[in-house]
């Protein structure tokens, strides 16, 4: 029996999201990103975000879009179960090129990857 998709669910509530605040993160270009390790369900959950300091409602809801299409196409192999991620818009996150910020946020996950799997000295 092959295995089954990863499964991707939304952060909504505002606990979950200081919570990874707290957890270890990366920034790439125009994308910041949080991991925090949750449980062992084979599910990851992804939340979104972007500040004023981005521009208006629009741009940032630009921004939001942008992430939240690239990390549908990234998690599925860049994602880890058990773990929640928020995904941060910087500035540029609305003109960046389409390949360079999928470049940035799968640069982020794969160092977040790697700093979980390094060992504690």
């Amino acid at each position: 029996m092959p295995d089954a998709p990863l499964k991707i669910e939304r952060l909504k509530k505002r606990p979950d999201f200081l919570a990874c605040a707290r957890a270890p993160a990366v920034a790439r270009g125009a994308v910041l990103v949080q991991a925090r390790p949750r449980d062992e369900q084979p599910l990851v959950r992804a939340g979104f975000t972007a500040t004023k300091r981005i521009g208006g409602a629009v741009e940032r809801n630009r921004a939001k879009r942008r992430l939240r299409e690239a990390a549908r196409l990234l998690l599925p192999q860049l994602g880890s179960p058990g773990f929640d991620y928020v995904f941060i818009a910087r500035g540029g996150a609305t003109t960046r090129p389409w390949d360079r910020l999928l470049d940035d946020m799968k640069s982020a996950l794969i160092r977040l990857a790697a700093e979980r799997d390094r060992p504690a000295t």
